[in-house]
């Protein structure tokens, strides 16, 4: 099996991509930690298992980890590719049982610009920020103020908030005039 690598704009997160789905048509999903991991995706708990892992993150077609500054990606890297490569080689499915979408903050009456806010951040926002080895996810909209959840790669990056206020705000902003801002939350 053979695994291609890219580096993402944040230093501390490699992304890897093993020429097949990772998650497929399901959502991306971001591990904070083992602990988060457990029981969800025995992928990412073999990659915890790596002492030098902070996060992992599955997207679609690419797994993205976040390392500890302990150690350089000379050293990991060999490790993490050995760990994919042997799970993919396993059969094994990298999720486990069913993934639930989180629930959002949303009233009623904001349905329809959260609609077209999700639909901007789907088609326009992710699929760039996934490129990078990330994902953007919505968390909430209330009183003008869009909030979004850094995953991935860009949770963590030096330039996450940067894209949140200079990229993904304006766009929001000029798209859809309810929106007044953007704020980050943590998962």
């Amino acid at each position: 099996m053979f695994i291609e690598t890219e580096d993402t704009p944040n230093p501390a997160t490699l992304k890897f991509l093993p020429g097949r789905s990772v998650t497929g048509d399901a959502r991306p999903v971001d591990f904070g930690d083992a602990d988060v991991a457990a029981g969800r995706s025995e992928l990412a708990s073999a990659l915890f298992d790596q002492p030098n892992v902070r996060r992992v993150f599955l997207g679609g077609d690419f797994v993205s980890v976040t390392k500890s500054d302990d150690i350089s990606w000379g050293d990991l890297k060999p490790v993490v590719l050995g760990t994919i490569t042997t799970f993919f080689e396993s059969g094994r499915p990298v999720l486990s049982g069913t993934q639930s979408a989180p629930e959002h903050d949303v009233s009623p009456e904001d349905a329809e610009v959260v609609s077209r806010i999700q639909d901007l951040l789907d088609t326009r926002v992710r699929p760039a920020v996934a490129g990078d080895g990330g994902d953007i996810a919505f968390r909430g909209y209330k009183d003008g103020v869009v909030y979004l959840a850094m995953q991935g790669a860009c949770s963590g990056c030096p330039s996450s908030r940067a894209t949140l206020k200079h990229g993904v705000e304006n766009m929001l902003r000029h798209y859809v005039p309810e929106v007044a801002s953007v704020e980050q939350v943590e998962d």
